[in-house]
Protein backbone atom coordinates (compact mmCIF):
# COMPACT_ATOMS: atom_id res chain seq x y z
CA UNK A 1 0.00 0.00 0.00
CA UNK A 2 1.24 3.73 -0.43
CA UNK A 3 1.16 5.75 1.96
CA UNK A 4 1.60 8.81 -0.32
CA UNK A 5 -1.43 7.77 -1.92
CA UNK A 6 -3.49 6.27 1.67
CA UNK A 7 -5.60 9.05 3.68
CA UNK A 8 -3.04 11.53 5.26
CA UNK A 9 -4.22 12.65 8.87
CA UNK A 10 -2.57 16.02 10.07
CA UNK A 11 -3.31 16.85 13.65
CA UNK A 12 -2.50 20.33 14.86
CA UNK A 13 -2.63 23.19 12.32
CA UNK A 14 -0.13 26.59 13.12
CA UNK A 15 2.49 26.56 10.74
CA UNK A 16 3.73 23.19 10.94
CA UNK A 17 0.62 21.23 10.50
CA UNK A 18 -0.58 23.71 7.40
CA UNK A 19 3.09 22.99 5.90
CA UNK A 20 2.70 19.61 6.16
CA UNK A 21 -0.92 19.66 4.63
CA UNK A 22 0.51 22.22 1.51
CA UNK A 23 3.72 19.61 1.12
CA UNK A 24 2.18 16.38 1.26
CA UNK A 25 -1.15 17.10 -0.85
CA UNK A 26 1.27 18.83 -3.74
CA UNK A 27 4.02 15.56 -3.32
CA UNK A 28 0.65 13.62 -3.76
CA UNK A 29 -1.03 15.72 -6.87
CA UNK A 30 2.48 15.05 -8.58
CA UNK A 31 2.88 11.46 -8.13
CA UNK A 32 -0.74 11.46 -9.36
CA UNK A 33 0.30 13.64 -12.70
CA UNK A 34 3.41 11.07 -13.06
CA UNK A 35 1.04 8.34 -13.68
CA UNK A 36 0.89 6.55 -10.24
CA UNK A 37 -2.11 6.22 -10.16
CA UNK A 38 -4.95 6.93 -7.29
CA UNK A 39 -4.36 10.52 -5.54
CA UNK A 40 -4.48 10.63 -1.53
CA UNK A 41 -6.06 12.64 0.70
CA UNK A 42 -4.64 15.00 3.40
CA UNK A 43 -7.16 16.08 6.53
CA UNK A 44 -6.12 18.77 8.99
CA UNK A 45 -7.82 18.34 12.67
CA UNK A 46 -6.91 21.33 14.33
CA UNK A 47 -8.81 23.15 17.41
CA UNK A 48 -9.50 26.92 17.62
CA UNK A 49 -9.79 26.49 21.50
CA UNK A 50 -5.77 26.39 21.88
CA UNK A 51 -4.27 29.77 21.50
CA UNK A 52 -0.87 30.49 20.48
CA UNK A 53 1.80 32.17 22.64
CA UNK A 54 4.63 32.65 20.39
CA UNK A 55 6.18 35.85 19.96
CA UNK A 56 7.48 36.21 16.16
CA UNK A 57 9.62 33.74 14.19
CA UNK A 58 12.23 33.74 11.60
CA UNK A 59 12.75 31.63 8.83
CA UNK A 60 15.96 30.76 7.16
CA UNK A 61 15.90 30.60 2.92
CA UNK A 62 14.36 28.00 2.73
CA UNK A 63 10.66 29.17 3.55
CA UNK A 64 11.11 31.48 -0.05
CA UNK A 65 12.18 28.40 -2.21
CA UNK A 66 9.21 26.32 -0.62
CA UNK A 67 7.21 29.21 -1.13
CA UNK A 68 8.28 29.59 -5.09
CA UNK A 69 8.01 25.43 -5.15
CA UNK A 70 3.98 25.93 -4.14
CA UNK A 71 3.73 28.32 -6.39
CA UNK A 72 2.63 30.94 -3.67
CA UNK A 73 3.01 34.93 -4.05
CA UNK A 74 5.66 35.99 -1.54
CA UNK A 75 4.30 39.53 -1.82
CA UNK A 76 0.75 38.60 -0.52
CA UNK A 77 2.59 35.98 1.76
CA UNK A 78 4.80 39.16 3.19
CA UNK A 79 1.61 41.69 3.48
CA UNK A 80 -0.96 38.81 4.68
CA UNK A 81 1.53 37.95 7.83
CA UNK A 82 3.47 41.12 8.88
CA UNK A 83 6.22 39.51 7.70
CA UNK A 84 9.30 41.58 7.01
CA UNK A 85 13.02 40.63 5.03
CA UNK A 86 15.84 38.96 7.10
CA UNK A 87 19.34 38.81 5.90
CA UNK A 88 21.04 37.01 8.98
CA UNK A 89 21.53 37.53 12.26
CA UNK A 90 23.08 40.21 14.14
CA UNK A 91 25.02 38.45 17.51
CA UNK A 92 25.51 41.36 19.89
CA UNK A 93 27.60 40.57 23.00
CA UNK A 94 28.66 37.50 22.55
CA UNK A 95 32.54 37.52 22.10
CA UNK A 96 32.68 39.94 24.52
CA UNK A 97 30.23 43.14 25.94
CA UNK A 98 30.23 45.72 23.41
CA UNK A 99 31.10 43.82 20.41
CA UNK A 100 28.53 42.55 17.60
CA UNK A 101 29.33 40.22 14.19
CA UNK A 102 27.12 39.43 11.81
CA UNK A 103 25.94 36.23 10.10
CA UNK A 104 24.27 36.84 6.60
CA UNK A 105 23.35 33.82 5.01
CA UNK A 106 23.77 34.75 1.38
CA UNK A 107 26.97 32.60 -0.06
CA UNK A 108 28.74 34.49 -2.52
CA UNK A 109 30.85 31.46 -3.62
CA UNK A 110 27.60 30.62 -5.49
CA UNK A 111 28.72 33.15 -8.02
CA UNK A 112 32.51 32.94 -7.42
CA UNK A 113 32.53 29.12 -7.21
CA UNK A 114 36.53 27.83 -6.19
CA UNK A 115 37.04 31.24 -5.00
CA UNK A 116 38.74 31.82 -1.58
CA UNK A 117 36.93 34.56 -0.92
CA UNK A 118 36.77 33.94 3.29
CA UNK A 119 39.84 32.80 3.43
CA UNK A 120 41.42 35.78 1.59
CA UNK A 121 39.18 37.79 3.89
CA UNK A 122 40.62 36.59 7.06
CA UNK A 123 43.95 36.34 5.92
CA UNK A 124 43.78 40.17 5.22
CA UNK A 125 41.72 40.85 8.68
CA UNK A 126 39.30 41.93 7.08
CA UNK A 127 35.36 40.83 8.15
CA UNK A 128 34.79 37.67 6.68
CA UNK A 129 31.09 38.98 5.49
CA UNK A 130 32.52 42.11 4.15
CA UNK A 131 31.89 40.55 0.85
CA UNK A 132 28.06 39.18 0.56
CA UNK A 133 25.30 41.09 -0.93
CA UNK A 134 22.97 40.39 2.44
CA UNK A 135 26.27 42.28 4.66
CA UNK A 136 25.57 45.51 2.75
CA UNK A 137 21.72 45.60 2.58
CA UNK A 138 21.51 44.99 6.33
CA UNK A 139 23.90 47.47 6.86
CA UNK A 140 22.18 49.91 4.65
CA UNK A 141 18.58 48.89 5.65
CA UNK A 142 17.07 47.97 2.37
CA UNK A 143 14.81 45.37 0.88
CA UNK A 144 15.78 43.14 -2.03
CA UNK A 145 14.77 44.98 -4.94
CA UNK A 146 15.37 48.07 -6.92
CA UNK A 147 12.84 50.40 -8.26
CA UNK A 148 14.21 51.34 -11.97
CA UNK A 149 11.72 52.22 -14.22
CA UNK A 150 8.31 51.17 -13.19
CA UNK A 151 9.50 47.47 -12.33
CA UNK A 152 11.38 46.21 -9.21
CA UNK A 153 14.14 44.50 -9.92
CA UNK A 154 15.43 41.89 -7.71
CA UNK A 155 19.18 43.32 -5.87
CA UNK A 156 20.91 40.05 -6.67
CA UNK A 157 20.33 36.34 -6.80
CA UNK A 158 19.90 35.33 -3.23
CA UNK A 159 16.90 33.82 -1.81
CA UNK A 160 16.34 35.93 2.09
CA UNK A 161 14.47 34.48 4.60
CA UNK A 162 11.58 36.22 6.37
CA UNK A 163 10.16 37.71 9.99
CA UNK A 164 6.82 37.04 10.59
CA UNK A 165 3.43 36.59 13.05
CA UNK A 166 3.46 32.79 13.27
CA UNK A 167 -0.25 33.14 13.75
CA UNK A 168 -0.78 34.60 11.17
CA UNK A 169 1.24 32.29 8.73
CA UNK A 170 -0.89 29.31 10.38
CA UNK A 171 -4.04 31.18 8.68
CA UNK A 172 -2.30 32.13 5.76
CA UNK A 173 -1.26 28.67 5.00
CA UNK A 174 -4.59 27.33 5.75
CA UNK A 175 -5.76 29.60 3.37
CA UNK A 176 -3.51 28.29 0.37
CA UNK A 177 -4.46 24.61 1.41
CA UNK A 178 -6.77 23.82 -1.50
CA UNK A 179 -8.31 19.61 -2.01
CA UNK A 180 -7.34 19.78 2.22
CA UNK A 181 -9.77 19.09 4.01
CA UNK A 182 -10.01 20.97 7.96
CA UNK A 183 -11.91 19.64 10.58
CA UNK A 184 -12.32 21.75 13.61
CA UNK A 185 -12.09 19.82 16.59
CA UNK A 186 -10.09 18.55 19.68
CA UNK A 187 -8.75 14.82 19.65
CA UNK A 188 -10.08 13.55 22.66
CA UNK A 189 -8.74 9.81 22.56
CA UNK A 190 -6.10 8.00 20.34
CA UNK A 191 -6.91 3.98 19.92
CA UNK A 192 -3.77 2.22 19.09
CA UNK A 193 -2.43 -1.43 17.70
CA UNK A 194 0.34 -3.28 16.98
CA UNK A 195 1.18 -0.92 13.61
CA UNK A 196 0.38 1.81 15.32
CA UNK A 197 -2.43 4.16 15.82
CA UNK A 198 -5.60 3.04 14.46
CA UNK A 199 -8.47 5.57 15.10
CA UNK A 200 -8.86 9.47 16.72
CA UNK A 201 -11.75 9.72 18.62
CA UNK A 202 -12.68 13.92 18.64
CA UNK A 203 -14.90 15.73 20.95
CA UNK A 204 -17.54 15.96 18.70
CA UNK A 205 -18.60 12.45 18.61
CA UNK A 206 -16.71 11.17 15.21
CA UNK A 207 -14.16 8.92 14.62
CA UNK A 208 -10.93 9.43 13.07
CA UNK A 209 -9.17 6.60 11.05
CA UNK A 210 -5.51 7.18 8.68
CA UNK A 211 -2.90 5.43 6.86
CA UNK A 212 -0.75 7.59 8.23
CA UNK A 213 -0.99 10.02 10.88
CA UNK A 214 1.08 13.71 11.63
CA UNK A 215 1.32 14.45 14.47
CA UNK A 216 1.80 18.24 14.70
CA UNK A 217 0.54 19.34 18.50
CA UNK A 218 4.00 20.73 19.37
CA UNK A 219 4.74 19.96 22.94
CA UNK A 220 1.39 18.14 24.41
CA UNK A 221 2.75 15.46 21.68
CA UNK A 222 -0.73 13.79 21.61
CA UNK A 223 -0.25 11.30 19.11
CA UNK A 224 3.43 10.20 19.40
CA UNK A 225 3.59 10.23 22.94
CA UNK A 226 0.68 7.81 23.29
CA UNK A 227 3.32 5.36 21.08
CA UNK A 228 5.73 5.86 23.79
CA UNK A 229 8.04 7.99 22.13
CA UNK A 230 11.04 8.45 23.93
CA UNK A 231 12.89 11.87 24.97
CA UNK A 232 16.25 12.87 24.22
CA UNK A 233 17.09 15.50 26.27
CA UNK A 234 19.88 18.19 26.01
CA UNK A 235 20.20 19.95 28.99
CA UNK A 236 23.13 18.90 29.24
CA UNK A 237 24.73 20.81 25.76
CA UNK A 238 22.32 23.60 26.00
CA UNK A 239 22.49 25.81 29.03
CA UNK A 240 19.36 28.28 29.34
CA UNK A 241 15.82 26.56 29.73
CA UNK A 242 13.15 29.22 29.98
CA UNK A 243 11.89 31.94 27.75
CA UNK A 244 9.90 34.86 28.34
CA UNK A 245 8.60 36.09 25.28
CA UNK A 246 7.01 39.86 24.93
CA UNK A 247 6.44 42.51 22.03
CA UNK A 248 7.83 45.53 21.66
CA UNK A 249 6.93 49.16 19.11
CA UNK A 250 9.00 49.96 16.86
CA UNK A 251 9.88 53.37 16.49
CA UNK A 252 8.35 55.10 14.15
CA UNK A 253 11.47 57.50 13.00
CA UNK A 254 13.50 54.71 12.27
CA UNK A 255 14.18 51.89 9.75
CA UNK A 256 12.53 48.12 10.51
CA UNK A 257 16.04 46.39 10.85
CA UNK A 258 16.11 43.42 7.97
CA UNK A 259 17.92 41.00 10.23
CA UNK A 260 17.24 38.92 13.64
CA UNK A 261 19.08 40.48 16.82
CA UNK A 262 20.34 38.10 19.16
CA UNK A 263 21.72 40.05 22.11
CA UNK A 264 23.39 38.25 24.61
CA UNK A 265 22.59 39.01 28.57
CA UNK A 266 23.82 37.81 32.23
CA UNK A 267 22.26 34.51 32.06
CA UNK A 268 21.42 33.74 28.49
CA UNK A 269 20.43 35.48 25.38
CA UNK A 270 17.83 37.95 23.92
CA UNK A 271 16.12 37.88 20.60
CA UNK A 272 14.95 40.50 18.84
CA UNK A 273 12.41 40.04 15.42
CA UNK A 274 11.11 42.50 14.12
CA UNK A 275 7.37 41.73 12.15
CA UNK A 276 5.95 44.49 10.28
CA UNK A 277 3.66 46.23 12.94
CA UNK A 278 5.90 45.25 16.44
CA UNK A 279 8.84 43.49 17.79
CA UNK A 280 9.03 40.06 18.67
CA UNK A 281 11.44 39.61 21.41
CA UNK A 282 12.11 37.26 24.22
CA UNK A 283 14.78 36.39 27.00
CA UNK A 284 16.03 32.62 26.91
CA UNK A 285 17.78 32.25 29.99
CA UNK A 286 18.45 29.45 32.71
CA UNK A 287 16.66 29.39 35.52
CA UNK A 288 19.86 28.11 37.38
CA UNK A 289 21.44 31.22 37.07
CA UNK A 290 18.60 33.85 37.45
CA UNK A 291 14.92 34.13 38.58
CA UNK A 292 11.70 35.33 36.22
CA UNK A 293 11.62 38.39 38.00
CA UNK A 294 15.51 39.22 38.28
CA UNK A 295 15.40 37.89 34.34
CA UNK A 296 12.06 40.40 33.58
CA UNK A 297 14.37 43.26 35.32
CA UNK A 298 17.62 42.84 33.85
CA UNK A 299 16.13 42.57 30.40
CA UNK A 300 14.20 46.33 31.64
CA UNK A 301 17.49 47.72 32.30
CA UNK A 302 19.49 46.73 29.21
CA UNK A 303 16.21 48.22 27.51
CA UNK A 304 15.85 51.22 29.09
CA UNK A 305 12.38 50.74 30.23
CA UNK A 306 9.69 48.15 31.31
CA UNK A 307 8.03 45.12 30.16
CA UNK A 308 4.77 43.01 29.31
CA UNK A 309 6.22 39.27 29.76
CA UNK A 310 3.03 37.28 27.83
CA UNK A 311 4.15 34.31 29.72
CA UNK A 312 7.68 32.74 31.37
CA UNK A 313 7.89 29.03 29.40
CA UNK A 314 10.05 26.08 30.82
CA UNK A 315 11.82 24.69 28.05
CA UNK A 316 13.42 21.35 27.33
CA UNK A 317 15.45 21.13 24.59
CA UNK A 318 16.16 18.07 22.94
CA UNK A 319 14.31 15.64 20.08
CA UNK A 320 12.37 12.46 19.47
CA UNK A 321 14.60 9.59 19.54
CA UNK A 322 12.64 7.69 16.34
CA UNK A 323 10.08 10.63 15.43
CA UNK A 324 8.57 7.93 12.90
CA UNK A 325 6.63 4.85 15.00
CA UNK A 326 4.56 2.85 13.32
CA UNK A 327 1.81 4.74 11.34
CA UNK A 328 2.42 7.78 12.99
CA UNK A 329 5.19 11.13 11.67
CA UNK A 330 6.22 13.42 14.88
CA UNK A 331 6.71 17.35 12.98
CA UNK A 332 8.01 20.39 14.34
CA UNK A 333 7.85 21.07 18.24
CA UNK A 334 6.09 17.62 19.02
CA UNK A 335 9.31 16.08 17.38
CA UNK A 336 12.26 18.32 19.02
CA UNK A 337 13.29 21.77 20.20
CA UNK A 338 15.96 24.23 20.45
CA UNK A 339 16.46 27.77 21.39
CA UNK A 340 16.01 29.97 18.95
CA UNK A 341 19.12 30.88 17.99
CA UNK A 342 19.52 30.35 14.47
CA UNK A 343 16.06 29.70 13.13
CA UNK A 344 16.32 26.22 12.80
CA UNK A 345 12.34 25.35 13.97
CA UNK A 346 10.31 25.99 10.57
CA UNK A 347 13.77 25.19 8.51
CA UNK A 348 13.56 21.51 10.15
CA UNK A 349 10.31 21.48 9.69
CA UNK A 350 10.08 21.74 5.80
CA UNK A 351 12.70 19.77 4.98
CA UNK A 352 11.60 17.26 7.34
CA UNK A 353 8.23 17.28 5.20
CA UNK A 354 10.51 17.18 1.82
CA UNK A 355 12.45 13.84 3.25
CA UNK A 356 9.15 12.43 4.37
CA UNK A 357 7.34 12.72 0.95
CA UNK A 358 10.26 11.36 -0.47
CA UNK A 359 10.62 8.38 1.78
CA UNK A 360 7.23 7.29 2.41
CA UNK A 361 6.95 4.83 0.02
CA UNK A 362 10.56 3.79 0.57
CA UNK A 363 10.77 0.15 2.50
CA UNK A 364 13.73 1.92 4.28
CA UNK A 365 11.92 5.11 4.63
CA UNK A 366 11.05 5.10 8.18
CA UNK A 367 14.89 3.68 9.45
CA UNK A 368 16.35 6.33 6.62
CA UNK A 369 13.81 9.17 8.04
CA UNK A 370 14.66 8.68 12.03
CA UNK A 371 18.71 8.81 11.13
CA UNK A 372 18.53 12.06 9.24
CA UNK A 373 15.94 13.70 11.81
CA UNK A 374 18.53 12.34 14.36
CA UNK A 375 21.25 14.05 12.41
CA UNK A 376 19.78 17.10 11.53
CA UNK A 377 18.79 18.29 14.91
CA UNK A 378 21.86 16.58 16.46
CA UNK A 379 23.65 19.20 13.96
CA UNK A 380 21.43 21.68 15.05
CA UNK A 381 22.32 21.79 18.69
CA UNK A 382 26.49 21.44 18.22
CA UNK A 383 25.90 24.18 16.02
CA UNK A 384 24.18 26.75 18.22
CA UNK A 385 26.23 25.49 21.32
CA UNK A 386 29.14 27.46 19.43
CA UNK A 387 27.84 30.18 19.75
CA UNK A 388 28.25 30.32 23.53
CA UNK A 389 32.23 29.75 22.82
CA UNK A 390 32.76 33.12 24.63
CA UNK A 391 35.66 35.28 25.93
CA UNK A 392 32.75 36.12 28.43
CA UNK A 393 33.48 35.13 32.36
CA UNK A 394 31.35 38.23 33.76
CA UNK A 395 28.51 36.54 35.51
CA UNK A 396 28.33 32.85 36.78
CA UNK A 397 25.98 32.03 33.47
CA UNK A 398 28.97 32.49 31.46
CA UNK A 399 31.99 30.93 33.72
CA UNK A 400 29.98 27.89 33.84
CA UNK A 401 29.47 27.50 30.31
CA UNK A 402 33.30 28.23 29.63
CA UNK A 403 33.86 25.12 31.87
CA UNK A 404 31.30 22.90 30.34
CA UNK A 405 31.60 22.77 26.32
CA UNK A 406 30.71 19.32 25.35
CA UNK A 407 33.69 17.19 23.56
CA UNK A 408 31.43 16.90 20.27
CA UNK A 409 32.27 20.80 20.40
CA UNK A 410 35.91 20.95 21.07
CA UNK A 411 36.82 17.99 18.80
CA UNK A 412 35.79 20.15 15.85
CA UNK A 413 37.41 23.35 17.21
CA UNK A 414 40.42 21.40 17.11
CA UNK A 415 41.05 19.90 13.87
CA UNK A 416 40.01 24.06 12.52
CA UNK A 417 42.57 24.84 15.05
CA UNK A 418 44.59 25.75 11.93
CA UNK A 419 42.15 26.16 8.83
CA UNK A 420 38.72 27.21 8.23
CA UNK A 421 35.45 25.07 7.80
CA UNK A 422 35.47 23.37 4.45
CA UNK A 423 32.75 21.93 2.72
CA UNK A 424 34.09 18.22 2.85
CA UNK A 425 33.72 18.75 6.80
CA UNK A 426 30.43 17.53 6.67
CA UNK A 427 28.73 14.38 4.73
CA UNK A 428 26.32 15.59 2.51
CA UNK A 429 22.57 15.88 3.86
CA UNK A 430 20.00 13.40 2.42
CA UNK A 431 19.15 14.55 -1.13
CA UNK A 432 21.30 17.24 -0.96
CA UNK A 433 18.44 19.59 1.24
CA UNK A 434 20.12 22.69 3.02
CA UNK A 435 21.71 21.79 6.23
CA UNK A 436 24.13 23.58 9.03
CA UNK A 437 27.30 23.83 6.98
CA UNK A 438 31.14 26.01 6.58
CA UNK A 439 29.01 28.69 5.15
CA UNK A 440 27.04 29.09 8.58
CA UNK A 441 29.84 28.35 10.87
CA UNK A 442 32.29 30.46 9.10
CA UNK A 443 30.70 33.84 10.33
CA UNK A 444 30.18 32.55 14.02
CA UNK A 445 33.46 31.07 14.48
CA UNK A 446 35.15 34.49 12.58
CA UNK A 447 33.15 36.38 14.57
CA UNK A 448 34.30 34.93 18.15
CA UNK A 449 37.34 35.24 17.19
CA UNK A 450 38.16 31.49 16.95
CA UNK A 451 39.85 31.35 13.22
CA UNK A 452 43.06 31.28 13.24
CA UNK A 453 44.31 34.27 10.69
CA UNK A 454 48.14 33.46 10.80
CA UNK A 455 47.74 29.87 8.85
CA UNK A 456 45.38 31.20 6.12
CA UNK A 457 47.97 34.05 5.66
CA UNK A 458 50.70 31.53 5.21
CA UNK A 459 48.27 28.98 2.82
CA UNK A 460 47.64 31.91 0.63
CA UNK A 461 51.15 33.08 0.46
CA UNK A 462 51.99 30.19 -0.73
CA UNK A 463 50.10 30.69 -3.83
CA UNK A 464 50.27 34.51 -5.12
CA UNK A 465 48.60 34.35 -7.95
CA UNK A 466 45.46 32.86 -6.61
CA UNK A 467 45.73 35.58 -4.18
CA UNK A 468 46.01 38.51 -6.29
CA UNK A 469 43.18 37.49 -8.14
CA UNK A 470 41.39 36.91 -5.11
CA UNK A 471 41.87 40.27 -3.64
CA UNK A 472 40.73 41.39 -7.13
CA UNK A 473 37.53 39.83 -6.85
CA UNK A 474 36.76 40.50 -3.22
CA UNK A 475 37.01 43.81 -3.86
CA UNK A 476 34.56 43.73 -6.65
CA UNK A 477 32.16 42.45 -4.93
CA UNK A 478 32.35 45.01 -1.76
CA UNK A 479 32.16 47.62 -4.38
CA UNK A 480 29.35 46.11 -6.32
CA UNK A 481 27.11 45.31 -3.96
CA UNK A 482 27.90 48.38 -1.73
CA UNK A 483 26.53 50.35 -4.87
CA UNK A 484 23.45 47.89 -4.90
CA UNK A 485 22.15 48.16 -1.88
CA UNK A 486 22.38 52.14 -2.12
CA UNK A 487 20.10 51.73 -5.16
CA UNK A 488 17.50 49.74 -3.59
CA UNK A 489 14.28 50.84 -1.67
CA UNK A 490 14.42 51.29 1.79
CA UNK A 491 12.74 48.01 3.80
CA UNK A 492 9.76 49.81 5.30
CA UNK A 493 9.30 51.34 1.90
CA UNK A 494 9.20 48.18 0.38
CA UNK A 495 6.84 46.60 2.92
CA UNK A 496 4.58 50.19 2.68
CA UNK A 497 4.13 48.81 -1.20
CA UNK A 498 3.35 45.60 -0.42
CA UNK A 499 0.43 46.41 2.31
CA UNK A 500 -2.66 46.80 0.28
CA UNK A 501 -2.04 43.25 -0.71
CA UNK A 502 -2.75 42.12 2.60
CA UNK A 503 -6.50 43.12 2.47
CA UNK A 504 -6.78 40.89 -0.42
CA UNK A 505 -5.44 38.00 1.75
CA UNK A 506 -7.48 38.66 4.78
CA UNK A 507 -10.65 38.51 3.01
CA UNK A 508 -9.58 34.92 1.60
CA UNK A 509 -8.49 33.80 4.94
CA UNK A 510 -12.36 34.68 5.72
CA UNK A 511 -13.36 31.99 3.75
CA UNK A 512 -11.05 29.42 4.74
Amino acid sequence: MSLLSGRIVIVGGGTAGWLAALILRDAQLRAGQGGGGQVGTVTVVETSKIPTIGVGEGTTAVFRQMLKHLGLDEAEFMAATGATVKYGIRHRDWRRIGHHYDGPIDDPHLVAPGVPLAQYALASGRPLTEAHLFQALMDAGRAPVARIGDRLVPAGPFHHAYHFDQARAGMWLRSKARGVTRINAQVTGVQTGPAGITMLALEDGRRIEADLFLDCTGFRRTLIGSLGAQWMDYGDVLPVNRAMPFWLNHDPDTEIAPFTLAWAQGAGWMWQIPTRDRMGCGYVYSDLHTTPDQAQAEIEAALGHPIEPRADIPIRAGRLRAPWLGNTVALGLASSFLEPLEATSIHGTIVQLLLLAGWLDDPEGRARYNAAHARQVDDFRDFIRAHYLSERRDTGFWRDVAGSHPAALTDRLADWANRMPERSDFAPFPMRLPHVEEQLWRPVLAGLGLLDRGAEKQALGLRPAERRATATLHGELIDEYRKASQRCLGHREWLDLLEPLGSKADAEQLQH
